[in-house]
């Protein structure tokens, strides 16, 4: 009875979105709870968008029911990934909570993160020996992709990380994705990835009630964005190893799927481009911190927290749309063209609403 309700896509949909929605709801208000009790919230500092102490973890919460919900999957997961998620997914909090008890050094997190990468890679499934065509690259020895899929999926694990810097953008981002991947995986049929994400949209929105909140506000900290990284990254290289015969499905030709992707993650790709540039050409650390994310400088115009959110959000979607849109018309090589365009438009336009014009401010 049980496994014939869970077999059901659809029915298991319904429950495992409104199930996680309600468990989220649910959890943040105990987590909050615990960290007040033992003193762990996180204190502003001077990047910090906030006055006051905040709870953080409220990532706990994606965990728990990202692993009870992987638990329900089992009788749609076609490719029998869910235990080499669960266990890479079980790495990254580990390292996320973690960081928002202690720092944890950049070298630490890159190295449990690729410990990560590399269990999902071990999976048959997760290979591809093909560029597709893209930018006239096509048979390529296997351990090449998979060290650029390795390092595309640390790429998007920590834009994502960067762009948690104001109240729902990263659950704004998160949610513009995911609502597009799980269009990409409708399409193609896949239901395990298709409600994955759906639920993944589910649990963003719980949580962006007590994101907003004055009352019982909370951040989802380093435990949560590197789990919700994680899981975009996840499913982006899902997509960037189907079968190349699935892609007669979608409009857009086989050789830009990298494209697709970096238009899915638009926003975080490009500020985190931008910033690396900024720190470059003014001789700092490219790792170094500062104030000139693209949300420090809406901040700095004076908009409200869900306006940035908004605003930045909208974007990704509208890049994505532009992007996928021009993936079905244009070649690999004009892509790129396009890519690099965008890119300088976007940095153009926030040079320009930047009130300062100050192209780094570091942290004292």
């Amino acid at each position: 009875m049980l496994a014939n309700i869970l077999s059901n896509p659809l029915t298991l949909a319904i429950i495992c979105c409104f199930g996680s929605f309600g468990l989220v709801n649910y959890m943040i208000p105990k987590i909050i709870f615990m960290v007040n009790h033992h003193n762990l919230n996180e204190e502003p500092g001077h990047r910090s968008a906030h006055t006051k102490a905040t709870p953080t973890m409220g990532g706990l919460a994606f965990f728990v029911a990202l692993i009870l919900n992987l638990f329900l999957f089992k009788y749609i997961d076609q490719d029998a990934v869910g235990l080499n998620l669960a266990a890479a997914l079980t790495l990254v909090f580990i390292i996320g909570f973690k960081d928002d008890l202690s720092v944890s050094t950049p070298r630490a997190r890159l190295l449990m993160e690729s410990i990560a990468v590399v269990i999902i890679l071990c999976h048959p499934g997760f290979h591809k020996a093909t560029f597709d065509g893209f930018l006239g690259l096509y048979d390529t020895p296997q351990l090449l992709i998979d060290g650029l899929h390795i390092i595309i999926v640390l790429t998007i694990i920590n834009a994502y990380n960067l762009i948690d810097g104001v109240d729902g953008l990263a659950s704004a981002i998160g949610i513009s994705a995911f609502s597009i991947l799980a269009l990409i995986y409708f399409k193609i049929d896949f239901h395990f990835y298709i409600i994955l994400a759906l639920v993944l949209v589910s649990m963003l929105m719980a949580f962006l009630k007590y994101n907003f909140s004055h009352q019982r506000k909370i951040f989802m900290g380093d435990t949560g964005s590197l789990i919700i990284g994680f899981c975009l990254a996840f499913l982006c290289l899902r997509f960037l190893t189907i079968d190349t015969n699935l892609y007669e499905l979608f409009s857009f030709k086989t050789e830009n799927k990298l494209f697709v992707v970096t238009g899915i993650l638009a926003v975080p790709f490009f500020d985190m481009l931008r910033v690396i540039g900024v720190r470059l050409s003014q001789g700092a650390n490219p790792f170094t911190a500062d104030r000139n994310h693209l949300h420090h400088i809406l901040l700095d115009l004076g908009l409200p927290h869900y306006q940035i959110a908004l605003i930045l959000g909208g974007l990704n979607y509208g890049l994505a749309i532009i992007l996928i849109y021009l993936s079905a018309q244009l070649p690999s090589v004009a892509m790129l063209g396009i890519l690099v365009l965008l890119f300088l438009i976007v940095v153009a336009v926030f040079y320009k609403l930047n009130p300062k014009k100050t192209p780094l401010k570091q942290d004292k």
